[in-house]
């Protein structure tokens, strides 16, 4: 291992746990604890944990700062008026490329925090604080690297952390989906997660996370490793920023229109004229393999409207047959037939409506 990968505060946790660790986004991450597919079937059938404190928090704070993030952002955060409340974003370059994905919460006018991607965390700090200056917004941006971050998912996700915590749950027992409570100084549990499940993402202390995970573990919830986060994600037809958008995608050829607001014509946020200039000829879609065979992204994909590529691809292990993303000409429907060149060979495959898995059932 290279001593120049950074470490999240349960890395000794990871190690002693016997994890298999790879490198993540520059980070040393698990990527299983032992049978990826049994921590896959833990977080559909049961409650598993994912180390998440590689990704960042930063708190947006000052009189300009919701005038900065409908700015900044392709979404409209001032849909946001309730405490706690979040909402999912793209932040794009003047190109309409998307520069990163991320949560973004509300906790007053002059108070907000976003929550960014491990593998760009740097360059989307430096993006804020240029567009910041730039346009000399009063906002003051706090990287918070004190804190740590613990994604507990599965149906009994919930139950297991308050039997956990059990002074958490009066604060947290009626959240709705993507709205947080803040439990004690610092601890911030969310109804929000990356698996297709109901489920938590806790933000809190760098000192309290060991002690948390190892009495979430006692209670039975299960540490899972990045491949099982992987396989869920994709179930749950969700992107992975750097497969399915970069900074050369817009988020109208992603599926993630919806995470696009339009509504205000005054709010002129970084992007928006490409996007309104953008000629939409391509669209994501999920891809089901009808033979044997195991689809990767780039792979091609061969459809009666022409040429595709896969964006993603990997086993189901709640399906049990190999399932994908690919970015395929506009017009391509739910129901159709295409083929997928896998290992010099085309297979033949079908176009379904994503998500494939929610809530621990096959909906494809």
């Amino acid at each position: 291992m290279s001593s120049a990968l950074k470490q999240t505060p349960l890395h000794a946790v990871h190690i002693e746990s016997r994890a298999k660790m790879v490198d993540f986004g520059g980070w040393d991450m698990p990527v299983a604890y032992g049978s990826q597919l049994e921590e896959h079937h833990a977080v559909r059938q049961d409650a598993g944990m994912f180390d998440v404190s590689h990704m960042l928090n930063i708190d947006i704070s000052g009189a300009d700062a919701e005038a900065f993030l409908k700015r900044l952002l392709a979404n409209d955060v001032s849909k946001l008026s309730i405490p706690g409340k979040a909402l999912y974003s793209c932040m794009l370059n003047p190109e309409g490329g998307v520069i990163d994905d991320l949560i973004v919460y509300f906790f007053s006018s002059d108070s907000w925090r976003a929550v960014v991607n491990a593998g760009t965390a740097e360059k989307d700090l430096a993006w804020m604080q240029q567009v910041a200056e730039s346009e000399k917004f009063d906002v003051t941006l706090d990287a918070r690297r004190d804190l740590a971050m613990v994604a507990v998912q599965g149906p009994n996700a919930r139950a297991k952390l308050w039997a956990t915590r059990p002074a958490w749950e009066s604060a947290t027992g009626a959240l709705s989906p993507f709205t947080g409570a803040v439990v004690a100084d610092d601890v911030l549990v969310a109804r929000t997660g990356y698996t297709g499940e109901d489920g938590f993402e806790i933000v809190l202390p760098v000192d309290q996370v060991v002690a948390l995970w190892r009495d979430l573990e006692q209670n039975g919830v299960r540490p899972c490793g990045l491949g099982a986060r992987d396989t869920l994600r994709l179930e749950a037809g969700m992107n992975l920023y750097g497969q399915e958008m970069d900074e050369q995608v817009n988020p109208l050829i992603s599926a993630l229109a919806w995470t696009v607001s339009l509504k205000d014509p005054e709010r002129r946020f970084i992007g928006r004229d490409a996007l309104e200039a953008a000629v939409v000829d391509r669209c994501l879609v999920g891809i089901k393999l009808l033979e044997r065979g195991m689809m990767r992204g780039h792979m091609k994909v061969q459809t009666s409207l022409g040429e595709g590529e896969l964006t993603s691809g990997s086993m189901s292990p709640t399906m049990g047959t190999s399932i994908g993303m690919a970015r395929v000409p506009v017009g391509v429907q739910p129901g159709d037939a295409v083929q997928v060149e896998v290992r010099g060979k085309w297979l033949p495959a079908e176009v379904v409506k994503m998500p494939f898995v929610r809530n621990g059932k096959i909906v494809a």
